[in-house]
């Protein structure tokens, strides 16, 4: 028989030492689990109410069982209570109160359920296993990683990592690219998520992360840092775009990432399937950026608007299709490079745009200010497109206007403000139409104007105005609207609408203070209610 027990005790040690090797984890892990399924067996054979523990020596192997059970006076639960005069012998000095272990023969190991017990103990190693690659990947977001191609599965690539395996979805391959099981591939690992059926790990060709990496890997200079990556853009498969900088003057960026006879862009190139890639010298000044985006195409004129976020180019005739691109691919790239929408139009387009907006803005003063045709049209010509800014400018810049002097600058403000009264009050007229509360007009930055919008929204009361976010009520529009983008229609072009006051122009402090303003009343209350309370509870005693 002790041969017999030694020879399951050099199996133990050398199954656990196996399996801990080949899973790569901690052979403790290993050894609980053996532990488990043996308490499991011996719970079968003594019965499952005790409370028996089992103990495997990691060195010698020696396996040692016992059950725990509690002194008590008198016994209610014999497979967990003992009372103290058996306590006395098991454990000399037990009291009432006390747990001591009661020994157990050991189990006869070659009867025990080899089922149950393998279907515990893979069940422990397989949670460990999921949990190791789970924490050897996290932190390994935004690596390169190579791997196997072991199946394809609904258009979905798995791939074998070696010890995990990671998918790459359809969304996240270079379209047209074929897959092949036992083909060698390499990926960006996108995401890493812990879920029930072990870690998903995440990963992707298509993303421009995954052309960043390629370059600093074909780029010494990228990987030191000489050289850097400012903005990246893909169109999988067809076209991509790179802003470069770099931080060592003697050191041209784009021809070091470029190489000697295009060795290191074409080495890029050909990993992700031929896909043409434009090098661009990255640079602070937007307008200059843009012009190198839009490469190869020439541009006329920039004109950039900071608060909506987006840049007017405009192009000569002949050069309109180049910058737009096929199916927009061009100008949707540089919009993604610089994370500002682009609309481009040619110089025709742009001067009639501008004359439309000449005439638009000169009928407007001639209307609201009561002057000629040829007073206002001076005004737009000087620069001047807003009533507000006619109302409030500095009387010595209207009075310098050629034929312009002090008499006539006052005159103009005057009118310019009973202008903008005039508008306030109509906006009032239709804000009471639209069941505005004037509660709202006590909140700070609103205008009449704006309250007349959040009406047309929906939004009436103070209560309808707290329940919003920031976002929700200032947000600008983040959509890229591209015109002559041919790649869907009109009416299908997905759109952010941004906020319900998006184009006033309010700051994110602005909206803060609108939003927390809105709910000041809900804390009032909850202050008046605690106060009642108070006054309830003095009158009570």
């Amino acid at each position: 028989m002790a041969s017999a027990i030694s020879a399951n005790k050099a199996e133990l040690l050398a199954i656990a030492n196996s399996v801990a090797t080949e899973k790569m984890i901690d052979k403790a892990i290993v050894l609980e689990a053996m532990e488990e399924a043996i308490q499991r067996a011996a719970r079968a054979r003594y019965g499952a109410e005790n409370d028996i523990r089992a103990k495997l020596d990691p060195v010698s192997g020696d396996l040692r069982l016992w059950r725990v059970v509690e002194v008590v006076e008198t016994v209610e639960d014999y497979f967990k209570q003992v009372d103290v005069k058996q306590a006395q012998k098991l454990q000399k000095g037990a009291q009432v109160g006390d747990f001591i272990v009661d020994p157990l023969p050991p189990v006869d190991l070659g009867r025990i359920d080899a089922q149950a017990a393998k279907q515990v103990i893979f069940q422990k190693v397989r949670d460990a296993e999921r949990e190791r690659q789970y924490d050897e990947f996290k932190d390994r977001v935004g690596e390169i990683i190579t791997g196997v191609v072991k199946s394809v599965e609904f258009g979905h690539v798995i791939v074998n990592l070696g010890r995990a395996e990671g998918v790459i979805r359809r969304e996240q391959q270079i379209p047209r690219e074929v897959a092949r099981v036992g083909d060698r591939i390499r990926a960006i690992i996108l995401n890493v998520r812990r879920e029930n059926r072990g870690p998903q790990i995440f990963l992707s060709r298509a993303h421009p992360d995954f052309m960043r990496k390629l370059f600093e890997l074909e780029v010494p200079e990228i990987y030191d840092g000489i050289i850097q990556i400012k903005a990246a853009a893909r169109d999988p498969g067809s076209r991509a775009k790179i802003g470069v900088i770099s931080y060592d003057s003697s050191i041209d960026p784009v021809g070091a990432c470029v190489g000697m006879k295009g060795s290191r862009v074409q080495a890029v190139v050909q990993e992700m399937q031929g896909e043409k890639i434009d090098i661009i010298p990255w640079s602070e000044d937007t307008a200059t950026f843009v012009v190198n985006a839009l490469q190869p195409a020439t541009v006329s004129r920039v004109v950039i608007d900071e608060e909506e976020s987006r840049i007017e180019v405009v192009v000569p005739d002949d050069q309109l299709s180049l910058a737009i691109g096929r199916r927009g691919q061009n100008v949707r790239l540089a919009s993604q490079l610089t994370g500002s929408a682009i609309d481009i139009m040619t110089e025709a387009e742009s001067s009639e745009k501008r004359q439309k907006e000449f005439t638009e803005r000169s009928e407007m003063f001639q209307n609201e200010l009561d002057v000629d045709e040829t007073l206002s049209q001076l005004l737009v010509a000087e620069g001047f497109s807003e009533l507000e800014e006619v109302a409030y400018v500095s009387p010595e810049e209207l009075s310098s206007i050629e034929g312009f002097d002090e008499e006539l600058a006052e005159e103009l403000q005057s009118r310019a403000q009973e202008a903008l009264e005039r508008r306030e009050e109509a906006s009032r007229e239709e804000r009471r139409g639209l069941g505005v509360d004037d509660a709202l007009a006590e909140l700070p930055h609103l205008t009449e104007a704006m309250l007349v919008t959040l009406g047309k929204a929906g939004i009436k009361t103070l209560d309808d105005l707290a329940d919003l976010a920031t976002d929700e009520l200032i947000a600008k529009k983040r959509t890229e609207q591209r015109r002559r983008d041919n790649s869907a229609p009109a009416n299908k072009r997905p759109e952010d609408k941004g906020g319900v006051l998006a184009t006033y122009g309010l700051t994110e402090e602005q909206g803060n203070e609108i939003i927390m303003a809105a709910r000041a009343h809900w804390f009032e209350d909850e202050d008046a209610g605690a106060d009642g309370e108070d006054a309830h509870a003095e009158t009570s005693q």
